[in-house]
């Protein structure tokens, strides 16, 4: 379903994807099946979404965004994609940055330009991702600082792989 007031050039977007109103898809972009696109999202050419993706409203990805599948991108999550921004200069290639598998970024982080979110890691709300985020961690701040785990199911868990009330779990569970 693509809304009547969604500006979509772009024609690879899988099966039962939702685009919301007042979305702007550029020719390039690719989309997977059963994403959710909120309204008000920007998609430049150069971006590549995977299945089962959420983006929620008020996102710009711009070229050099890669996400995996089952990702979660929180409203008004910002991403960059040149280190030296200057006007009307543009850089060669855009730095790529990659949100693997399964993770989840939160409202209003900011991540920049040239990093990994690892598979499951989950960024909290308001973060500045400054490097790479390994797979299963969590992280928040700024600059973003590793706070602990989480598993693939979602439960957060400490160093020693304990949830608050002392169970144990592995990382896959």
């Amino acid at each position: 379903m693509i809304h009547s007031l969604a500006d979509v050039k772009a024609t690879k977007i899988g099966i039962n994807t939702n685009i919301w109103q007042f979305c702007v898809i550029l020719a390039g972009a690719e989309i997977g099946e059963n994403c959710n696109i909120c309204a008000q999202v920007l998609i430049e050419n150069e971006v590549r979404i995977g299945n089962n993706v959420t983006v929620k409203s008020g996102v710009q990805l711009w070229n050099g965004v890669i996400i995996e599948n089952d990702v979660f991108v929180g409203p008004n999550v910002t991403f960059t994609n040149d280190l030296i921004p200057r006007s009307k200069q543009y850089p060669e290639t855009f730095l790529k940055t990659i949100l693997k598998q399964g993770c989840s970024i939160s409202a209003n982080s900011t991540i920049i330009a040239g990093h990994t979110v690892g598979e499951y890691a989950l960024v909290g709300a308001g973060s500045v991702v400054t490097k790479d985020i390994p797979a299963y961690t969590v992280w928040y701040g700024n600059p973003a600082i590793q706070k602990g785990f989480i598993t693939k199911s979602g439960i957060l868990i400490d160093e020693w792989f304990y949830d608050n009330l002392g169970k144990k779990y592995s990382l896959e569970e």
